[in-house]
């Protein structure tokens, strides 16, 4: 069964809202962000946990307005839901215009929603509800609202952690979509990024690397088991809380920055490598190579890699490319 429904959602949900499938990647043919997916997809994986959770606030403040005051329990849990809707809720919308949405939903989606219809709405709307519902989502941290999202991908990649299975799955880079067979070992949010990886080792290389969260598809727990290697273990749950976005090789490195370099260093917070020391205009790391490629990429002229050569050549490099690109 499809069914549409017309839903009303104010300016700045609707936007977060994209923001998220946009980050999640839930995209059309054309590659424009598919809202619509994304929105069957939170509604199936967050439906229980609302449920449960407003249960639970529900049951708390009916349960607090009945040992302070002599009311009845009838009294008390219809005045706390008339606290819900009118100061909790009310007060987590913004002021402002709501715009209609259409959202077309099929299978399970379209189940849970005729399960709200027939037992959830009592003196509200099912568009309320949904409203409701998706700022209640929206007010939980990405990291762990990308779990909820990709909820069965994470569930079967922990499964494979606890019981040391080998994974397989693709990812798709670059828009090419390759398989791989990985050793997984933890999963870690990144702070910068409010997103989660996977940090594992490639079975094909024998390398240790790192995916997020959201661009696998088709995880598999295979039936193989792997044994645990203590050494890459410590060193993966090193990386997964400095820079579980990459795990490639640390070096220590020199970077010298004008004044304007030291300004962006302290503007540029995303990724941005942690300092072991400074002497003067010369900032030294002990860092992921990989990472500062991509966070000194954004520099310019305004920081000069010293050491080492490696990181030099790359981002020498990176310039170089795009100078010849534009003097074309």
């Amino acid at each position: 069964m499809t069914e549409k429904y017309k839903i009303y959602l104010s300016e700045d949900t609707k936007s977060r809202l994209i923001n998220d499938a946009e980050l999640f990647e839930f995209t059309k043919k054309d590659e424009s962000v598919n809202l619509n997916a994304f929105l069957k997809t939170l509604i199936v994986n967050y439906f229980d946990r609302y449920r449960n959770d407003s249960e639970i606030l529900l049951s708390s403040i009916k349960k607090d307005l009945s040992s302070i005051t002599a009311i009845s329990d009838n009294d008390a849990a219809n005045l706390a839901d008339k606290i819900i809707r009118t100061y909790i809720k009310t007060a987590s919308q913004p002021n402002g215009k709501n715009f209609a949405l259409t959202l077309t939903v099929s299978g399970a989606s379209y189940d849970i929603l005729k399960i709200i219809e027939n037992n959830m709405l009592k003196d509200t709307s099912l568009s309320q509800y949904l409203k409701d519902m998706f700022n209640s989502y929206l007010s939980i941290p990405r990291s762990e609202r990308e779990t909820i999202i990709f909820k069965e991908s994470c569930e079967d990649i922990q499964r494979a952690i606890n019981e040391h299975r080998i994974l397989s799955f693709t990812n798709t880079t670059s828009g090419i979509e390759k398989s791989y067979l990985v050793e997984p070992y933890v999963i870690a949010p990144s702070k910068e990024e409010q997103c989660n990886y996977l940090i594992c080792n490639d079975i094909n290389s024998d390398k240790p690397r790192t995916f997020r969260i959201s661009r696998l598809r088709s995880v598999f727990v295979t039936s193989d088991f792997f044994e645990i290697d203590k050494e890459l273990q410590k060193e993966l749950q090193e990386k997964a809380i400095r820079s579980p976005h990459s795990v490639s090789i640390t070096v220590n490195a020199v970077v010298r920055l004008n004044k304007y370099g030291i300004k962006k260093f302290k503007a540029i917070t995303k990724n941005r490598p942690i300092v072991s020391k400074i002497e003067g205009n010369l900032y030294y790391f002990d860092w992921p190579e990989l990472q500062l490629e991509e966070y000194f990429k954004r520099f310019g002229k305004d920081a000069v890699v010293i050491k080492p050569a490696s990181l030099k050549a790359k981002i020498k490099k990176f310039y170089y490319c795009g100078l010849r690109e534009y003097n074309k």
